[in-house]
């Protein structure tokens, strides 16, 4: 499901990472992060409301095997998927912020649209 971005951790790791962080931004609507791991995470993402617009047991089952959080996935099929019922993708967007202090990463915020 993933892209081919590795971000410097082994699969299970990045799998885990990748999870919660679709999880949070599913949940809170809105995420800070890094520009690769946007680049990751927002397809994932839109996949997940993709699911929720085909309401069925294997659309949810599906949602229920990749989103850690029972209540984020209801919200993805009772809330966002009507929201985008007449979109056809594009649910996310990615903005550019500019380097981190630390270690001058190049940082960026992932939301729905």
């Amino acid at each position: 499901m993933p892209g081919t971005r590795k971000l410097g951790k082994p699969t299970d790791q990045r799998m885990a990472m990748l999870r919660q962080q679709v999880t949070a931004l599913l949940e809170n609507g809105r995420m800070e992060t890094t520009l690769m791991r946007a680049k990751e995470v927002a397809p994932i993402a839109e996949k997940m409301i993709t699911l929720g617009k085909n309401d069925t047991l294997a659309s949810r089952r599906q949602a229920y095997s990749f989103i850690t959080k029972k209540d984020v996935v209801v919200k993805v099929f009772d809330e966002l998927a009507p929201r985008y019922k007449e979109r056809n993708g594009g649910y996310t967007r990615i903005t550019k912020l500019g380097p981190r202090r630390g270690d001058a990463a190049e940082m960026a915020v992932v939301e729905l649209v």
